[in-house]
């Protein structure tokens, strides 16, 4: 087995995204393999059939531009200078498995919080990519 050669890494930007950054850079470290760093930014509108999309578009490429501001400091901050970072717009497991195939990963990084309750019910994104990816799938356990 020749190991992983490109890891896509998941983020929310919480302060969570740098223990996955950080478990990502690490298994990437084995093999020297790549690292994507994707952000989906999914925007919905309050008022999706409002008379004013130009407000819309403005808010929409606004939250794109700071996900990427904080995207490129979270990469400065880990020495990941070389990662290619990647923010997108859209529904977030769509993209995420859209972006997984485009880049040819073979391994998906992505936090895992513990559900308890009702929550357990629920899909999350986690469970939508570990189902539908064509790659491995490494879920990081956060605090």
């Amino acid at each position: 087995m020749a190991g992983y050669q490109k890891l896509l890494v998941l983020l929310d930007l919480s302060d969570d995204s740098e223990q996955v950054m950080i478990t990502a850079r690490t298994q990437a470290a084995y093999t020297n393999a790549a690292i994507v760093a994707l952000h989906v930014v999914e925007f919905v509108p309050v008022e999706p059939m409002g008379e004013s999309l130009m407000p819309t578009v403005q808010i929409e490429e606004e939250l794109i531009e700071r996900s990427r501001e904080k995207l490129s400091g979270l990469a400065m901050r880990l020495g990941l200078r070389e990662a290619k970072l990647r923010v997108e717009a859209g529904n977030t497991k769509a993209e995420i498995l859209r972006v997984a195939d485009e880049e040819g990963a073979d391994l998906i990084v992505v936090g895992s919080r513990e559900r308890h309750g009702l929550a357990i019910l629920v899909n999350f994104t986690e469970d939508t990519i570990l189902h539908g990816a064509h790659c491995d799938v490494l879920a990081v356990r956060l605090r």
